[in-house]
């Protein structure tokens, strides 16, 4: 496993009280950063992430906002930097995910599909930006989908794949706006994952990602020598192909 020095950063996952995230944010924490649980319906498990964190010697909070309120959104960067400090890494990991027939989607549930995965990687990353321009130096990894640059359309699950379409076209986007500020902005991109909602019958290499297949491109992104990487994704999908569904 990779593990770059990041004693004195401050990082915030969010979605980070369970699954994939709250590997992202215990492997942050055992490279020596700060760090803190976002969540919005489970403080217990948010409050265990945080003391696992401890556990690495580093300071950790829980907080709990909606990613998709910039009320909320502001609310949690001034708490973070309150009982921290300034946010360093910011991992956009929140994203509702709905294996459907878009017909048999109900509007609300088309809604959280769209604003958590893409609306709240905008607000997340345009509150953090500021500080990490004022100090020259930010990581940001956003979480897209295997296939996202590629367009997938498929009438099953369609607005996670149009909103991680629009999470790689602003990862991109982002990276160049950024390009002469210390920051960077790339993706992480998974196909099937260990804790998935569905396994397909045939899988890539005869299994899903694992949550330390997920964890070793966050961390490559982060360290101090990935300094200019930037705009890149990475799909971590064992080689799948959409065109083969």
């Amino acid at each position: 496993m990779l593990a770059p020095d990041l004693a004195g950063r401050t990082a915030l996952v969010t979605g980070s009280a369970k699954g994939v995230g709250r590997e992202f944010l215990l492997a942050i924490a055992a490279c020596g950063a700060d760090v803190a649980v976002q969540y919005r319906t489970s403080p217990d498990a948010a409050a265990e992430v945080a003391d696992r964190a401890r556990e690495h010697g580093v300071a950790a909070a829980a907080v709990e906002a909606d990613v998709t309120d910039p009320d909320d959104v502001a609310a949690m960067f001034e708490s973070v930097e309150a009982t921290l400090d300034t946010v360093d890494i910011l991992v956009n990991n929140v994203g509702a995910f709905a294996p459907r027939h878009w017909e048999d989607i109900d509007f609300e549930t088309w809604q959280t599909v769209l604003e958590t995965n893409l609306n709240g990687t905008y607000l997340c990353a345009k509150a953090a930006l500021p500080a990490m321009r004022e100090q020259a130096w930010g990581r940001i990894v956003n979480v897209g989908y295997a296939s996202g640059e590629r367009a997938l359309v498929s009438p099953k699950n369609f607005p996670y794949f149009v909103a991680k379409t629009g999470v790689l076209m602003f990862t991109r986007m982002l990276a160049a706006d950024t390009s002469e500020s210390g920051v960077t902005v790339n993706a992480v991109s998974p196909y099937v994952v260990e804790n998935s909602d569905e396994f397909p019958d045939d899988l890539p290499r005869g299994r899903p990602a694992s949550f330390e297949d997920m964890v070793q491109p966050l961390l490559f992104f982060l360290d101090e020598d990935s300094d200019y990487i930037s705009g890149a994704n990475v799909e971590v999908s064992g080689g799948w192909l959409p065109e083969t569904v």
